[in-house]
């Protein structure tokens, strides 16, 4: 899977599409936010969390924005 598929997004997508992408998907994925769910959601918020954030990262620094 492609970073920009993990948030969701066409490869051309704008910066700002990105960023926004990435900020929903934060919020959505949180650990902080599933933690009420139990420890099943909460490790899975956990992984989904941390992909996001690297495809997040590989983009910006593909893009030259970091």
């Amino acid at each position: 899977m492609s970073h920009y598929q993990t948030l969701g997004l066409p490869n051309n997508a704008s910066q700002d599409e990105v960023k926004k992408a990435y900020r929903t998907l934060a919020k959505k994925y949180h650990p902080d936010r599933v933690g009420h769910l139990g420890k099943e959601h909460q490790k899975g918020a956990e992984a989904k969390f941390r992909q996001v954030q690297e495809a997040y990262e590989h983009i910006q620094k593909e893009r030259g924005f970091k």
